[in-house]
């Protein structure tokens, strides 16, 4: 089963199967709506119709859209993480490039091809929160992750270096992607080629 949106964005968490399956229904029908009718003027009656649900399943567990889209974000960090790891699964343990590498070209794939991404993003682009809340969380997560592999201690050292890479290729991927529908492959190689020298001269 696709993975669900941490308990405590939701009104109430899903306890079996069916009501899992409703939940990434109506988040799926969020996604797409997302894409083809922006945020101001998404709806929850309009995803109930798309998710083929009655308007009472999606009070049942977000109270407003922002919720819901908060909810969605959050679905996105969980499955980047899943993708991050999987790139990760046959690379060398230590090696922070591969990391890197796995954790900006896994960040451009969602970016270029998961519905709904480009509005929510980690919940960057909606009102759920100040901007830095969402790269906190997306460091803490990366700290969390990768830190056996890179045989660190996942302390307030990793933690600041994590942010600060987050935030700078946030910025940076921002930037490209206002440049080009799918990313201005320039601006993304001097994305890739700052975070190689930061990351080199405090982690190697």
């Amino acid at each position: 089963m696709k993975p669900v949106p941490h308990a405590t964005s939701l009104r109430r968490a899903p306890v079996q199967r069916r009501s899992a399956e409703r939940l990434t229904r109506i988040l799926d029908a969020c996604a797409d709506l997302l894409d083809e009718v922006g945020y101001d003027a998404l709806s929850t009656r309009a995803v109930a119709q798309r998710a083929g649900v009655p308007i009472g399943s999606v009070y049942r567990f977000f109270g407003n859209k922002k919720q819901m889209a908060d909810a969605l974000a959050q679905r996105n960090l969980e499955r980047y993480a899943e993708r991050v790891t999987g790139r990760l699964e046959d690379a060398r343990p230590g090696d922070w490039r591969a990391a890197m590498d796995a954790v900006l070209d896994e960040y451009l794939g969602m970016k270029r091809t998961a519905p709904g991404f480009s509005l929510v993003d980690f919940g960057n682009q909606i009102p759920v929160g100040s901007r830095a809340e969402p790269n906190h969380r997306v460091a803490d997560r990366l700290t969390d992750l990768l830190s056996d592999y890179l045989g660190r201690s996942p302390d307030e050292d990793l933690r600041r270096i994590f942010l600060i890479a987050v935030e700078t290729a946030d910025t940076l991927v921002h930037l490209a992607f206002r440049m080009a529908p799918e990313g201005d492959p320039k601006v993304i190689e001097e994305t890739r080629e700052l975070l190689r020298a930061y990351l080199g001269r405090v982690l190697d």
